[in-house]
């Protein structure tokens, strides 16, 4: 299952987030993060789900 998290937080970033911890802070930093640069909310992203 966390495989495919990743392929969705590569695709569409507060997606794989959301997948994984849900509407927490983490969640609306990434949408802010993958506002500002894709590459950040990917990045971020990718951290979150391989922390939890």
């Amino acid at each position: 299952m966390d495989i495919l998290k990743i392929i969705f937080a590569v695709l569409l970033p507060p997606l794989g987030v959301f997948m994984e911890v849900g509407l927490t802070g983490a969640f609306w930093l990434n949408i802010l993060l993958t506002i500002l640069g894709y590459i950040p909310g990917i990045i971020h992203a990718v951290w979150v789900i391989a922390k939890n």
